[in-house]
């Protein structure tokens, strides 16, 4: 069956794509394209609670202003787990990824010497007692962090974050994930979980 198929391929004329005639030189190709493709900057945050509903914010030593916990997501990490890994190298909380929900992708246009971004803003608990008492400044990265209040928070974040952490507190409390441009809402996402404690 498969001599025929070839026969009746050259009779044709039609020529194989280079996926069926020569798969090794199929995957060189994708390789060549994949390295010329434009790569853009992904970070991902985590917005934490304390059983008053405050929101954790952290003071980043090599830069200025309050940030979420969180940082910049390494190549070929997912960004869920870049931001766990961030939460546990900053304050050395340990969090399973069925613990977040996503709630936020901002896309940030090119400013400054940056290229443009992703950033997503990703769910947590409310951390216990326990939790709270265990948080460390780990790598250097931080000098202090702080829970605050909505309007603390609002004082404490520079105006495009709180932007973008506003349309993450709005996404926790609805149920639907929010999608930014440079902190500006179009879309509504998917469905986040509904067992997610408001504020």
């Amino acid at each position: 069956m498969c001599e025929i198929e070839r026969k009746s391929d050259v009779m044709s004329g039609v020529e194989k794509p280079l996926y069926e005639r020569d798969p090794d030189a199929y995957a060189a190709h994708i390789a060549e394209g994949n390295a010329t493709l434009p790569r853009k900057l992904v970070s991902a945050d985590v917005l934490l609670f304390d059983q008053q509903g405050r929101i954790l914010l952290v003071d980043p030593s090599y830069k200025p202003g309050w940030d979420l916990p969180g940082g910049n997501v390494e190549a070929n990490e997912p960004p869920d787990v870049g931001a766990l890994r961030e939460v546990r190298e900053e304050l050395g909380l340990e969090l399973p990824t069925d613990q977040l929900d996503m709630l936020c992708v901002d896309w940030v246009s090119p400013h400054s010497s940056w290229d443009d971004w992703l950033k997503f803003i990703f769910g947590g608990p409310e951390l216990t007692e326990q939790q709270i008492l265990r948080l460390r400044i780990g790598n250097g990265e931080l000098s202090d962090f702080e829970f605050c209040s909505l309007g603390q928070a609002q004082q404490k974040l520079g105006k495009k974050l709180w932007a973008r952490v506003d349309a993450a507190l709005d996404a926790r409390r609805t149920g639907r994930a929010a999608y930014l441009h440079d902190g500006e809402p179009l879309l509504s996402g998917s469905t986040v979980n509904p067992t997610q404690r408001a504020i």
